[in-house]
Order: structure tokens, then sequence, then C-alpha cells
């Protein structure tokens, strides 16, 4: 199972680094996550999220 951030979808994606010479080399660009402990349907879990839905407080902590 890939990993993705379980608020937003966030996922790696793919593309090319191109040199000096014009070759074409595959890449990846990764979202930055972190597996927190979160409040999912009243329920603590440990879900994925990306730093972004984390700062922007999409996600519920537990106290």
């Amino acid at each position: 199972m890939a990993k993705k951030c379980e608020i937003c979808g966030k996922e790696k994606k793919f593309g090319n680094i191109i040199t000096f010479s014009h070759r074409r080399l595959n890449r990846s660009w990764a979202p930055n996550l972190r597996r927190v402990r979160a409040v999912v349907n009243g329920t603590v879990r440990r879900i994925n999220v990306c730093t972004r839905c984390l700062r922007s407080g999409k996600v519920e902590r537990p106290q």
C-alpha cells in the first residue's frame, strides 16, 4: 500500500530530472508525512497525515 495523506489524499508524484545535456532521468517527490494519533469518528487511531493538514488544523488530536 502506497503512503498518502489520509486527510487530503496527497501522495508521491513522479517527473523527470533534465540534465544540462538534456538527458532525462526519473525522479519522485514525496509528501512530508507524519504518523500521528488523531481522533477519527470518536476513537483514537494512528493515521498518516501530511504536515500541511496538521498545520492548518484539519486533524483533531486527542487530549
